[in-house]
């Protein structure tokens, strides 16, 4: 079992930066590949980026390409969001998810492990 908790989220101007963390226990990080997902009220929770077991592979979505890096540091078990020039539409509610030996994958599906999700706000 592998147990995943959100920290970092807040309410930040637009422009502003925020930098999400994703703290893991349980198995070896340095096996897991990590994905970041968002969902903003009355929508469905969407793929935001991605990262490989080995790090050697990252993905994005198309709308935080060039703003968010996704990053793992398996000495920590923690994996990070750094979210940069922040716009009120990425405001939502921000989870990070785990898969062993995961491969950097962009569908919620490929995800067995989950966190509780941490408040992302940006106002205008």
């Amino acid at each position: 079992q592998v147990q995943l908790v959100e920290s970092g989220g807040g309410l930040v101007q637009a422009g502003g930066s925020l930098r999400l963390s994703c703290a893991t226990s349980g198995r070896s990080f340095s096996t897991y590949g990590m994905g970041w997902f968002r969902q903003a009220p009355g929508k469905e929770r969407e793929f935001v980026a991605a990262i490989s077991w080995s790090g050697g592979r990252t993905a994005y979505a198309d709308s935080v390409k060039g703003r968010f890096t996704i990053s793992k540091e398996n000495a920590e078990n923690t994996g990070y969001l750094q979210m940069n020039s922040l716009k009120p539409e990425d405001t939502a509610v921000y989870y990070c998810a785990a898969q062993f030996l995961g491969v950097g994958a962009v569908t919620r599906e490929a995800y067995g492990y989950w966190g509780q999700g941490t408040q992302v706000t940006v106002s205008s």
